[in-house]
């Protein structure tokens, strides 16, 4: 059941405080009203009752005929009030409530100010929070909340531009010598002179400083990609998994791919590296022989998908929401130099031994909460991982003609 409002309950108080305050009104007058009519009333001497009174004989004893009058008199009279009562009382309850409706209103405007700023922020964070509520007027409870709003915001402002600096510099400072360490080993292991020892030995470093350089783009983009996402686009998710799916070497691994249309509005470099790590991860973390993943895009009621599936080992449930950790993995492989060699070789099927950085499911589960999204897994009977990512379905009014 809906809760309602503060406005209505606000309204409803106002509204019932009147009722009862016209109740209690109501019933003083009453009270006042019946007991001064109680009061015997007497004819002045010499008079006689009017003849034109109903059931009054004029040989009546005056005393009789008086008392019987003063009671309808006083009864017609308490019912005229009630009746009477009762209808202003109702007139003035439902205008009561009009205006306490409006004046309740107007009191929360300020509140609904904090609100849509709030709204706005939360909607582009990297460009929203330059934006303040700078509410004007007294210095009461609403606009002390304002004031401190104003100050989180101020506050969270800074951090992103420390962050934004951080990732630049760190971008900058970390590809320059990987970079020129990269350019050496090339160069040496290139050399006609080199012996073969100093080859493989070069060759070596070369993966290693090859993962160093994956390793360093996945934590940038990763840092990237938590941010909500500014200029959004038009992406229809089918083209990005047939793109992926033809580009990605899959070895021996059988690829299956259904891209059905699925669009979406985000951002289409992202959007990709999201698809190219699921396809990827399902292709590295497979049966050594005979495994398949398969790839799915669509649509669905609560909005388009990308569905990747594969067979492998056997995942438990409680593990799957590590999976999306940073440098998280299963079995016995890690980030170490010590696995170089292994990325320096192939197996007979062709695949890349590779255990990766294990940020591929942590920047996919990034990119997603990024574009508004979620990231769901599930382990499969037998072995393997179904990971679907749910995105929101880009408006009819935003499809390119």
């Amino acid at each position: 059941m809906k809760k309602m409002t503060i406005r209505a309950r606000l309204t409803l108080v106002y509204g019932g405080l009147l009722l009862a305050g016209g109740l209690l009104l109501i019933g003083i007058t009453y009270a006042l009203v019946f007991q001064r009519l109680g009061d015997k009333v007497y004819l002045r001497s010499g008079s006689a009752p009017p003849p034109d009174l109903p059931g009054v004989a004029g040989e009546a004893p005056a005393g009789t005929t008086l008392s019987r009058i003063s009671g309808e008199i006083r009864s017609d009279a308490l019912n005229v009030l009630l009746t009477q009562g009762g209808i202003a009382l109702a007139l003035v309850v439902v205008l009561g409530l009009a205006f306490s409706w409006l004046i309740a209103g107007r009191l929360l405007q300020p509140l609904h100010q904090v609100t849509e700023t709030a709204r706005r922020i939360a909607g582009a964070p990297d460009r929203g929070l330059h934006e303040r509520i700078a509410l004007k007027g007294p210095y009461d409870e609403v606009k002390e909340l304002a004031d401190t709003f104003d100050q989180m915001i101020a506050r969270l402002d800074k951090s992103f531009d420390v962050q934004r600096r951080f990732i630049a510099n760190a971008s900058h400072e970390l590809r320059t010598p990987l970079t020129l360490n990269r350019t050496l080993l090339e160069v040496t292991t290139d050399h006609a002179e080199v012996s073969p020892e100093m080859r493989q030995l070069g060759r070596t470093l070369l993966a290693v400083n090859d993962r160093h350089e994956r390793l360093i783009d996945g934590l940038l983009l990763l840092a990237r990609s938590e941010r909500a996402i500014g200029d959004a686009s038009y992406v229809d998710l089918a083209d990005i998994v047939a793109h992926v799916s033809a580009q990605l070497p899959a070895g021996d691994v059988k690829l299956t791919v259904v891209a059905d249309e699925a669009p979406t509005m985000g951002n289409a470099v992202l959007l990709e590296r999201l698809v190219h790590n699921l396809v990827e991860n399902a292709v590295r973390y497979n049966r050594p022989d005979g495994g398949w993943v398969r790839a799915e895009s669509g649509t669905r009621p609560d909005g388009v998908f990308v569905t990747v599936s594969n067979t492998g080992p056997v995942v438990p449930r409680y593990e799957i929401q590590g999976l999306f950790e940073p440098f998280r993995r299963l079995g016995p492989e890690r980030a170490t130099a010590a696995g170089a060699d292994d990325q320096a070789t192939h197996a007979s099927s062709g695949r890349t031994q590779s255990a990766g950085a294990g940020l591929g499911l942590s920047i996919v589960r990034a990119v997603a909460a990024g574009h508004g999204g979620q990231v769901f897994a599930d382990p499969r009977d037998g072995g393997g991982l179904t990971v679907t990512v749910i995105l929101p379905t880009a408006a009819s009014s935003e499809y390119p003609t």
